[in-house]
């Protein structure tokens, strides 16, 4: 299904702890508070607010350039990634930036999606303090490489190491807020399979359906004891990391014995809630703060300007609390 950007807007994504999101349109970047919902301001490059005086220039911090398009970017508090077609630059940030690493990849072009969502040069990089966890597409097809930055020295070649997670090319990767767990899926969309990022052992693997889909956002929630997952079937899944038992499972689960076919089904673990947003409009999601112990919140930013948010308990009972149009929170008269 081939979509068009709408109101502008040509790209979105969350910060790391999923507290304020980005929205790139035609006219400017605009950065936004999640909970409450607000503009935070007009930014564009790396700005640092904290500069005084009123000339845009003052506030720029970091430029960098490259031969070749630049595809996507990470941040963490002390470092900078960026992301090529073939290749990902480490550079320490933000005093006197120098480059660190530097990875060469699996060819990782824009995706086929409508947006530059997650899938545009896909790479994660883990925000916490104590792991530095970087992963990014392996050179085998379905694989995914990963690097420990704070175990690299500087200027050296260290070889990633690997975990074969698909057998066709992934297309979309997250890693937890401590870094312990990865999710990815692939091209095909049916699937979430989360890996150790130490042991490499598969974990459990989560199926968002039967048929294919372009997945264009996977999150976690703070406490790594829930994940969801956004695709262009409008829907946002919600799946139990913690206590699995709360995922549904197939029907078949309780037949007994059933063919290798079928089986890959049975196995699987589905979604404990899902809500659906707009089809036409792609969307990213993440965790919102709790209300209480047992009840969470998704939310979900979509390119048509909406923000939704919705409120799920254990049981799976999932209903939205908010809606609102962030865009229209401000005019472009503003830039």
């Amino acid at each position: 299904m081939t979509q068009q950007p709408l109101r502008g807007v040509t790209s979105l994504r969350f910060n790391q702890d999923q507290s304020c999101f980005c929205c790139a349109m035609e006219t400017g970047v605009r950065i936004y508070n999640v909970e409450p919902l607000m503009e935070k301001g007009h930014l564009v490059l790396i700005w640092d607010d904290a500069r005084e005086g009123k000339d845009s220039k003052d506030k720029l911090v970091l430029e960098f350039t490259f031969t070749k398009p630049v595809l996507a970017v990470r941040m963490r508090h002390d470092k900078i990634v960026i992301v090529l077609r073939n290749r990902i630059y480490v550079y320490s940030f933000p005093d006197n930036p120098r480059k660190l690493f530097e990875f060469d990849t699996r060819d990782n072009p824009k995706a086929q999606t409508p947006l530059h969502l997650h899938t545009l040069g896909l790479c994660d990089l883990c925000p916490s303090l104590e792991k530095q966890l970087l992963v990014f597409p392996g050179h085998k097809c379905g694989s995914l490489q990963l690097v420990d930055l704070a175990s690299t020295k500087p200027g050296t070649s260290s070889a990633p190491f690997t975990i074969n997670a698909h057998q066709s090319d992934v297309a979309c990767v997250s890693l937890n807020q401590p870094g312990t767990v990865v999710a990815s899926a692939s091209q095909k969309g049916t699937l979430i399979r989360l890996f150790d990022t130490q042991s490499k052992e598969k974990l459990v693997e989560l199926r968002r359906g039967t048929d294919p889909a372009t997945l264009y956002c996977i999150n976690f929630s703070h406490d790594s004891s829930f994940l969801c997952a956004s695709s262009d079937k409008g829907t946002v899944h919600i799946f139990a990391l913690k206590d699995t038992r709360l995922n549904r499972r197939s029907a078949l689960a309780r037949v007994g014995k059933v063919g290798p076919m079928i089986g890959q089904y049975v196995d699987s673990q589905w979604s404990l809630a899902s809500f659906t947003v707009p089809a036409e409009s792609a969307c990213i999601c993440a965790f919102g703060r709790n209300t209480s112990k047992n009840v969470n919140s998704v939310i979900a930013i979509c390119v048509d300007g909406t923000f939704h948010k919705y409120v799920f308990t254990p049981d799976g009972n999932c209903n939205r609390e908010a809606f609102d149009v962030y865009l229209d929170i401000c005019d472009d008269d503003d830039f």
